[in-house]
């Protein structure tokens, strides 16, 4: 047994592409009669909790835009991030490849030299080729420098946050915690002196940027309007490529939910500077539906029928941030609190990858329907390629699976496996080290991220695996007995894929190593004469 714990952790370890059958337009009875816009909604760090449909009726009232996208779409149940952290998630949702294939295993950082590996294929590059107009506002990610940048990875147009919106200052801080000041205002500063604050855990010296295709407008940038640029800037792009007529991508990665939260100014609401309320995470969401909503709208208005809007989110709520992280709902990962730590984002128990996922496609996606099929953010790229007519490049192997028949026609098949990356609580970024199969939920390491209140935990081993039911208990509590047959069958068969995953290894030459090197110079700043690089030429 300990020599499949260790093969299952070896890196470059990934699920085999020929375990899934990809599904072509044909098979999935899609025929059109134009080519189809698409929209992705990517939330940061929501939880499976966070929107109304997922709660308990009447529990609460923060999403009623996405709401009624569900009533009007289809509500996937058991959707994950393909990693539970930022850039890992992003590059597989961009890939269809995890992240020991496309070499993306942790986050970039503010002075990262490189990002996603040039030799991975996007999907806004494949579009593009063929003939989609495609945008992206918001956070990035995946290298902010050269032919790194947005614009030189498929995207015609990009407005956004290279990275998240808590790595660097700004002059009115949003809600964190711990509180973070302002950005400083007086004093020579040149970008070689940027460090991050030990004391404040938070980015003091350089001013948070906002960049328009290659170009920073913006430095630091207003966090209490930024919601509205984005809204416009969508809609925008929208009734443009309505008006000229061309089909187009448009991919809308939100600041919301991640800290720090800058909902709109209100009375119910103290000034950022006091302590933290109760209700900023409730009307962060409020906006952040807004948002959503606004999108929608213009959507419907324009090529209704012909639109194809899917929201998820790129990993579960940050934990440690207490009244500033989402809700996972009923996946609590109680077999890790129960000894300490926290259970959500930046590990693999549930609440750290299970994200709320709508589609909505009026007319062709059937409405108030949802789907228990297990699912990743992989998915988008094989899915979206597929009704787009585009055939996926033959060089390389893949680890989304087509999801068609699953959106258009009812079926429920989904993915036979489905691995889970370590990206930050316990062991070897990138590790696959938790296994999906079925009902089944198979823990080869188990480790906390940091809980509100400090806890950690401890990374344990496990030989054999900790095995969940997870029909029977979504809080992954307590694990099956060795000795029963469930557990044996599920054993069986996860060594099943795992040998699948030997074989695939063995033979994948397509596998990208990404460069995580660092440089100060690197970060971006439009003034080094100026304190936190200063500079506006927003208009």
């Amino acid at each position: 047994m300990a020599d499949v714990l260790t093969m299952l952790l070896l890196p470059g370890m990934l699920i085999c592409g020929l375990l899934f059958h990809a599904l072509s337009q044909q098979e999935a009875g899609v025929k059109l009669k134009k080519k189809l816009n698409f929209i992705i909604i990517l939330a940061d760090d929501i939880g499976w909790g966070d929107l109304d449909v997922n709660q308990p009726e009447g529990k609460a009232n923060n999403t009623p835009y996405l709401n009624l996208m569900a009533q009007q779409g289809l509500r996937l149940t058991d959707f994950h991030s393909p990693a539970s952290t930022c850039s890992p998630s992003r590059a597989a949702i961009l890939t269809g490849r995890y992240g020991l294939r496309n070499g993306v295993t942790h986050n970039f950082a503010v002075n990262s030299v490189a990002g996603l590996p040039l030799s991975e294929i996007t999907l806004p590059q494949l579009l593009q080729r063929s003939g989609y107009y495609t945008a992206m506002i918001g956070k990035w990610h995946l290298g902010h420098n050269g032919p790194y940048s947005p614009t030189n990875r498929g995207f015609d147009y990009y407005l956004g946050i290279p990275y998240s919106n808590d790595m660097g200052c700004t002059d009115r801080p949003g809600y964190n915690l711990p509180h973070c000041l302002p950005c400083s205002s007086s004093g020579p500063q040149v970008i070689s002196r940027l460090r991050r604050s030990v004391h404040e855990g938070c980015y003091s010296e350089l001013g948070l940027p906002l960049i328009e295709n290659s170009s920073i407008v913006e430095q630091p940038l207003d966090l209490w309007t930024l919601t509205e640029l984005y809204k416009s800037a969508a809609l925008r792009i929208i009734h443009n490529a309505r008006a000229q007529g061309q089909p187009y991508l448009l991919y809308i990665a939100l600041a919301h939910m991640h800290v720090p939260l800058a909902p709109p100014l209100s009375s119910d609401l103290p000034n950022a500077a006091h302590f933290p309320s109760e209700d900023v995470y409730a009307f962060s969401l409020r906006e952040m539906d807004g948002l959503v909503g606004a999108v929608k709208s213009a959507s419907d208005d324009t090529d209704k029928d012909n639109t194809l809007i899917w929201f998820t989110g790129d990993n579960g709520p940050w934990e440690q941030k207490c009244q500033y992280a989402g809700s996972v709902g009923p996946f609590k990962g109680k077999w890790q609190t129960n000894k300490g730590g926290g259970s959500a984002k930046r590990t693999t128990w549930e609440g750290g990858h299970r994200v709320p996922t709508v589609v909505y496609w009026p007319g062709r996606i059937h409405a108030n329907t949802s789907s228990s099929a297990l699912l990743s953010g992989m998915d988008i790229f094989p899915t979206l390629l597929s009704l787009a007519g585009v055939t996926l490049p033959s060089d390389r192997r893949y680890d989304g699976i087509d999801a068609t028949n699953i959106l258009l026609n009812h079926k429920h098949t989904g993915h036979e496996f489905l691995f889970h990356p370590n990206s930050g609580a316990a062991g070897k970024f990138g590790d696959l080290q938790t296994v999906r199969a079925g009902k089944h939920k198979a823990f080869y390491i188990t480790g906390a991220a940091e809980a509100c209140g400090g806890g950690t935990g401890q990374q344990q081993l496990h030989d054999p695996p900790l095995i969940f039911d997870l029909e029977r208990e979504e809080a992954e509590e307590t694990p099956l007995q060795v000795e029963t047959p469930e557990y044996q069958a599920a054993v069986q068969k996860i060594a099943r894929g795992r040998e699948q995953v030997l074989w695939d290894i063995a033979t994948d030459k397509s596998v990208s190593t990404a460069d995580y090197s660092m440089d100060k110079s690197a970060a971006p700043c439009c003034n080094q004469r100026q304190a936190v690089c200063r500079c506006c030429t927003l208009v």
